[in-house]
């Protein structure tokens, strides 16, 4: 690829419309997200086919302003997992837009985007990230880890059963009448609160790397039912505690097993302040390092389908062979190696 091969990569997973533009695989021209909160917050979640209807209402007006006169050698799309409406709105303007400019169009896995965002630093594409190494991708519809031997050498190690972190944030707080999105919300009761306050379980299914968080949710629920003078910031710190815990727990377990010295930590609850906290202080007494996505990327962006992009085609390039380009839609896209 020529030394300014640029990318345009699309989002469109789920309630975040974004449009971005990578020069050269290292700096980011722009990255513009519409995010749908207003339109979900009375529901206290993700309506599918509304955020369909905003995904078509504004993708057009989010890539025109992305791209802001920019020339692209590529157009990137996240084809899954996701929401199908979404992921639809998503392809067929990634498709349009590429036919029109007469460039290449590729699919990426919104997950893997997810922790090559650990590598930018502001606008910048620093490579932060340091092989081999576990990550955790956590977020409100994924809680997975994996083993990353490379970029596009991957295992997935184990995924969650039930609900994802952030969607039992969400659960949460819906129980306790906090405003959507809830993971904000609850962390900033638990500031208020006692962290020792309720024994909420920590599911951490030995024998396993899967994760199940439905049973904390469903333990908060009880507790609230059985308690009717409880302490909404102790309820909020005892179940924040809870989660990190077994976010952490895990990790560092898993990182043991594959005898890791990194691990990478991408997606939205990943800029819970009290997960970056207790995860750099366990992996340091570990000799481990944390790679964690800086805050304002941690969110779905197109900036990391774009780097995504950029890697996937770098890899091919440097193989010598053609790149598969995966641009059919696929809500439950699994992950898997580029080889």
């Amino acid at each position: 690829m020529k030394k300014d091969f640029s990318i345009l990569g699309i989002e469109s997973t789920c309630d975040e419309t974004s449009a971005a533009v990578l020069k050269g695989g290292k700096e980011v021209l722009s990255n513009v997200i519409y995010s749908q909160i207003e339109e979900h917050k009375k529901y206290h979640g993700v309506v599918p086919e509304l955020a369909s209807r905003a995904h078509a209402a504004k993708i057009a007006i989010v890539i025109k302003e992305a791209l802001a006169n920019h020339p692209i050698d590529c157009v990137a799309f996240a084809s899954g997992p996701g929401l199908p409406g979404g992921l639809m709105v998503g392809r067929v303007a990634a498709e349009t837009l590429a036919q029109f400019k007469g460039v290449p169009l590729i699919g990426i896995n919104h997950l893997e985007g997810h922790i090559f965002a650990c590598d930018f630093e502001g606008s910048q594409v620093k490579e932060r990230l340091q092989f081999p190494l576990v990550a955790l991708v956590v977020s409100g519809g994924h809680t997975e880890l994996w083993y990353v031997k490379d970029y596009g050498q991957y295992k997935v190690l184990g995924k969650t059963r039930d609900d994802a972190a952030g969607e039992a944030f969400d659960k949460v707080a819906k129980l306790l009448g906090l405003a959507y999105p809830g993971g904000p919300q609850v962390s900033k009761q638990a500031l208020l609160g006692r962290r020792d306050a309720i024994d909420f379980p920590r599911p951490l299914l030995p024998g396993t790397w899967d994760f199940s968080f439905s049973g904390i949710k469903t333990a908060v629920s009880y507790y609230l039912r059985d308690n009717k003078n409880f302490s909404i910031p102790d309820v909020c710190a005892s179940f924040e505690q809870a989660m990190v815990d077994t976010l952490v727990t895990k990790t560092l377990l898993a990182a043991k097993k594959y005898k890791v010295h990194h691990i990478a930590v991408g997606g939205g609850v990943a800029a819970n302040a009290l997960l970056r906290t207790q995860m750099q202080q366990q992996a340091a007494t570990r000799k481990i390092e944390v790679h964690f996505v800086e805050r304002k990327l941690s969110s779905d962006n197109a900036a990391m389908i774009a780097l995504a992009a950029y890697r996937k085609l770098a890899h091919a390039e440097k193989a010598g062979k053609p790149c598969k380009k995966n641009i059919d839609i696929n809500p439950n896209m699994k992950v898997r190696s580029w080889d």
